[in-house]
């Protein structure tokens, strides 16, 4: 069989961290046609690894035949501003996956692996509750800190359009995929031109996870256990708040990708 270049024949989960970007790259490997990389490349968005050049991008990203589709992710891809230009030198067709979850969630996610983090390097500092770090003394919000800059998604979103067509991303609803993952999959399949594969017989429901497991033909597999970490009990008046806060910026991006995700304002 002929090996294709995989730079001519991929697609690419650009973010957004937090968001379910392993979950989606393992459920996509439910499909025959689609070849993954095993580890987050890193190529587009760290200087050191770009400048190796587009050969040792290649060796990084798993062979495929013709009819399949190369697949990475890479999270922090959808944030670092160097990065639309970079992937379109490499290939100006390429499909690319933004995965997205309501802005709060995802920032109380994000502390909670921050600080997951914090506690497995036994540092000595008091950890500070998502509360006391996601407002100010006075009760306004803390804008500056970065769990929940980075759920401002049009501040990023704007710069990828300025690259590529719109009908080269596809927008994926990150809480959906948890809720019903089959449903966003095979939007995922029409979008990248594959066969309808993936199907209810794929999943079922971990009680004791919580979250949906894979099924194929020879094995059942869940994430790992540092997926889907227990988020802390926040203030619901502080959720409320966030909420308030994310509404114009969720309207913002909204508009941008022409979807609106339902996301609840408060």
């Amino acid at each position: 069989m002929e090996v294709l270049n995989v730079l001519n024949n991929n697609a690419i989960i650009i973010g957004v961290r937090k968001c379910g970007t392993r979950a989606l790259l393992e459920m996509l490997c439910l499909h025959p046609a689609m070849q993954t990389a095993a580890r987050e490349v890193h190529f587009f968005d760290r200087d050191d690894n770009y400048g190796k050049g587009l050969d040792w991008y290649r060796k990084r990203m798993p062979h495929s035949f013709r009819g399949q589709l190369t697949l990475e992710k890479t999270p922090s891809y959808f944030v670092t501003p160097e990065v639309p230009e970079r992937i379109r030198a490499m290939n100006s067709s390429v499909k690319l996956l933004l995965i997205v979850r309501e802005p709060v969630t995802r920032a109380i996610s994000d502390y909670t692996q921050l600080r997951s983090h914090a506690a497995t390097a036994a540092s000595n500092a008091p950890q500070r509750s998502f509360e006391e770090l996601a407002l100010n003394s006075d009760g306004t919000v803390n804008s500056s800190y970065r769990p929940l800059s980075l759920s401002i998604y049009h501040t990023f979103i704007h710069r990828w359009l300025e690259v590529f067509s719109r009908n080269q991303i596809l927008i994926v609803n990150g809480d959906r995929l948890i809720e019903d993952p089959v449903d966003q999959l095979q939007r995922i399949e029409q979008f990248l031109g594959l066969e309808p594969r993936i199907g209810r017989h794929n999943f079922y429901f971990n009680n004791t996870k919580g979250f949906y497991c894979l099924r194929n033909d020879t094995a059942d597999k869940c994430l790992r256990e540092t997926k889907g970490r227990r988020h802390p009990r926040v203030d619901p008046l502080v959720v409320s708040k966030l909420r308030k806060y994310f509404s114009e910026h969720n309207q913002r991006f909204y508009d941008i990708v022409g979807e609106d995700l339902g996301w609840p304002e408060e």
